[in-house]
């Protein structure tokens, strides 16, 4: 089959090979993937410029988490009715050194969900990390209807969703941005009001905004960076639920300050998410897309052959929306 892969850390253009590899077989409890097409994420990027040492000491990895495509064979335990099902994969490449920057993946059958009819697969290649995490960064600590959300970088790819998911639930959502034409973003998605997050003191203007009201939660792209302004404006007994610390690697927490706040920090990635909340966020991502209440930033489709730039794309400052590379372009 068709594949990219890379045997040693480093650049892109200077790592990722495109050739032939095997071509998997289902095994028990899996199905087999026929993939149209490949979704890049930070992570991705990450594994390939050595942020993990060891992955590379059993062999080769064929890189990305995130793909979209059709069921070709399935493994002993599974119904042979999926066969011809259009799905989504995540997880293909955690824990595994196989993903799905091939043209066939082979994984486990809960790692492929049924992707409505009117969502392309452009589309279903970004579901995975971006659409599940903000999910999970929305719904983990209780209802959000009622409250007031703040998403911090809601023109970013887990953000953007972030908004959607919070009006979806009843929130209030005020979001941060960088620039007019973020801002803009921020408010197609559903944001009732936008604040620069480059300005001094925003934290203090998130409150101005909402009427003098702290908020109830905050969801966080940059959890160190972002703490002190983020303590200026969330209510006590609040919950401050982060996916990303970028800025300062090893944030120092006002321990005290953070305690009589009474606050909860909900630290999230979707590999260490509950199988129960990956089966909600999965549910509810089937409901939304085929209700039509999703919105979507896919600002590449790439061909095979730009494997490297799909990753150049990603590592490059600036690029809010998904990158997707085409399998069969």
């Amino acid at each position: 089959m068709k594949a990219a892969w890379f045997e040693k850390f480093g650049a892109a253009s200077d790592t990722i090979i495109i050739g032939e590899q095997p071509k998997p077989i289902a095994g028990d409890g899996q199905v087999l993937v026929k993939l149209k097409t490949t979704g890049v994420n930070p992570s991705d990027v990450k594994k390939r410029i050595g942020a993990f040492p060891n992955l590379l000491d059993n062999g080769h990895v064929i890189p990305h988490s995130d793909g979209a495509g059709i069921i070709e064979a399935v493994g002993k335990g599974v119904p042979e009715s999926r066969i011809g099902e259009r799905v989504w994969v995540y997880q293909a490449q955690y824990a595994r050194l196989l993903g799905t920057a091939a043209e066939y993946v082979a994984i486990d059958a809960s790692r492929a969900a049924t992707l409505p009819s009117n969502t392309s697969f452009e589309i279903g290649a970004c579901l995975g990390i971006p659409a599940m995490t903000a999910h999970r960064v929305v719904s983990s600590d209780g209802a959000v209807d009622g409250q007031t959300v703040l998403v911090t970088g809601g023109a970013g790819r887990v953000g953007y969703y972030a908004i959607q998911w919070a009006k979806l639930a009843g929130a209030k959502v005020i979001a941060t941005a960088s620039n007019p034409i973020d801002e803009a973003t921020c408010i197609q998605a559903g944001a009732d009001l936008v604040v620069n997050h480059r300005e001094a003191n925003w934290g203090d203007k998130a409150q101005e905004v909402n009427d003098g009201e702290k908020v109830d939660r905050v969801i966080d792209v940059d959890f160190g960076f972002n703490l002190p302004e983020v303590l200026k404006c969330i209510r006590t007994s609040g919950v401050i639920a982060t996916y990303g610390n970028t800025q300062i690697k090893e944030p120092t927490l006002p321990f005290l300050q953070m305690m009589f706040m009474d606050l909860t920090i909900r630290m999230t990635i979707v590999y260490a998410m509950p199988e129960l909340a990956k089966q909600q966020a999965i549910d509810d991502i089937y409901k939304a897309l085929a209700e039509g209440h999703l919105q979507h930033r896919v600002t590449h489709v790439l061909p095979f052959q730009q494997m490297a730039k799909s990753h150049a794309l990603i590592e490059g400052n600036g690029l809010r929306g998904c990158v997707v590379v085409d399998i069969d372009a």
